[in-house]
């Protein structure tokens, strides 16, 4: 039974497994330096050049799954032990150069890096070249090539480049979390941290402690677990020891009404909801953070509504999103949300108790609209607020601009801070597909739209307005 998209997943996922099944029994301060051991026995590498490596960087891997580096403020962690496998990368002239007699690469080039061997090849000087480009596009061949990283390639906002050591690095001033990184890294060598070990404690803490503890479901969750049903997921949170499962859609719901109301009185605006889009509009554009929707995301809405008619109440948002977990560490959000974790964290949670959702029973949650559920997907949250416009009778046209991924969201920034937008309202969503292109998903595809839709077309309440009314249940 394949759960998640590549092996690398499948080994993060086996560390947070053992941490957390240690974490359960209480043995895992005194027990945490056998699981690298326990993952990788014998004497034969199966990744690395030599099990040694291997659980060298389990090791790292059990340490970030422990909360990871304290003195790091970004949720995305760099093991650099991991980090050696690929080529430095740059501009590389191929075997496609035919040492033609016009040297155009030579002339296109500014700062003496190219030269000629005997048989006239050209040769890039690495110590010279600026990484400009020019002499690639001159090449007639195409013989000259950028071979960049994938996690560079990933990364949209050029927050990563190479240390000393040749490692990746992290510019955390420009850094917005959305995890590309950690999703396309073949080793799995930048990765975000986990906070499992909390989820547990509050778990743990509430029977004997006697507080309420609620699991915020991201919408997208829809399209994760396909070996199980939806219905059979709410129920193994439940046998998790969580009090109450309920929809962020329903925090969709509440978000969508009121920003409707904010667009129709200031005219212009960018939404909340995504903070990996809401960090580098305030890192790359800060001119444009007054457009920003003083709206809470819907997470933290709902949140804030339980945390206020519930004293003491826990709550543990589970979604698809590395960036929540920069969010939920905000002033404005870390007192309404405890734990954030991923769809990945969840899955390590379940098998860490032996829950086998596929043989639960069905609980059916039937909090939220439509209209909710499919702020999940690209469009989802420009419908929703189209929509909040029509049943609050407000008379205002929106005019969205739909992004979909960092590098729209740029381009729609760009012509806003021109003064060239056509719209009046963007809907800034950092990862391509919206939340169900979240790195922590389990899985990634256009299924996943396909099974949000289904998600929302399901919702037993016809309107926004009507979702809201079940708020007084909380």
């Amino acid at each position: 039974m394949r759960k998640f998209d590549t092996k690398v997943q499948h080994i993060k996922y086996k560390v947070l497994r053992e941490v957390a099944r240690l974490a359960w029994e209480d043995k895992l301060l005194e027990n945490l330096m056998d699981i690298p051991q326990k993952l990788v026995p014998g004497n034969e590498p199966t990744m690395r050049c030599c099990v040694y490596k291997e659980r060298a960087i389990l090791g790292e891997r059990v340490k970030i799954a422990m909360g990871g580096d304290k003195n790091n403020p970004n949720v995305i962690e760099v093991i650099n032990i991991a980090c050696d496998e690929c080529p430095v990368g740059g501009y590389e002239v191929t075997n496609a150069c035919r040492g033609c007699l016009a040297h155009r690469c030579e002339d296109a080039c500014k700062f003496g890096a190219i030269s000629f061997d005997h048989n006239h090849v050209a040769h890039i000087d690495k110590s010279k070249c600026k990484e400009c480009g020019a002499c690639a596009k001159v090449c007639p061949y195409t013989a000259i090539i950028s071979r960049k990283r994938p996690c560079q390639n990933a990364c949209k906002v050029k927050a990563i480049t190479m240390n000393e050591e040749q490692c990746a690095f992290i510019n955390n001033d420009k850094c917005i979390q959305c995890g590309a990184c950690v999703y396309q890294c073949p080793f799995g060598a930048i990765t975000d941290k986990s906070y499992i070990l909390n989820a547990i404690d509050i778990l743990k803490n509430s029977k004997t402690e006697n507080y309420k503890t609620f699991a915020i479901v991201a919408p997208s969750i829809a399209s994760q677990f396909s070996y199980a049903k939806l219905e059979q997921v709410i129920t193994g949170l439940q046998k998790l020891g969580f009090s109450a499962v309920v929809e962020a859609a329903l925090g969709a719901d509440i978000v969508a009404l009121s920003e409707a109301k904010e667009l129709s009185e200031k005219g212009l605006l960018t939404s909340s909801c995504c903070p990996a889009f809401v960090k580098h509009v305030k890192t790359a554009f800060p001119a444009l953070e007054k457009h920003v929707s003083h709206n809470l995301s819907p997470m933290a809405t709902l949140a804030k509504h339980i945390k206020e008619n519930n004293q003491g109440a826990k709550v543990v948002f589970i979604g698809p999103c590395t960036a929540k977990k920069a969010e939920a560490q905000l002033d404005s959000v870390k007192p309404f949300v405890d734990v954030v974790l991923t769809f990945e964290e969840l899955q390590a949670l379940f098998d860490s108790r032996d829950i086998d959702l596929s043989t639960l029973e069905e609980t059916t949650l039937n909090d939220a609209s439509y209209f909710g559920r499919i702020f999940a997907r690209t469009g989802g949250l420009s419908q929703a607020t189209k929509q909040a416009l029509k049943e609050q009778n407000i008379d205002f046209e929106i005019k969205p601009i739909v992004c979909d991924g960092i590098e729209a969201c740029r381009l729609a920034l760009l012509k806003l801070s021109k003064g060239v937008l056509e719209g009046n309202f963007i809907e800034g969503m950092a990862c391509v597909g919206g939340c169900i292109g979240g790195a922590g998903c389990l899985t990634h595809g256009e299924k996943n739209k396909a099974g949000v839709d289904k998600y929302g077309a399901q919702a037993k309440n016809n309107t926004i307005q009507d979702a809201i009314s079940n708020l007084d249940n909380m």
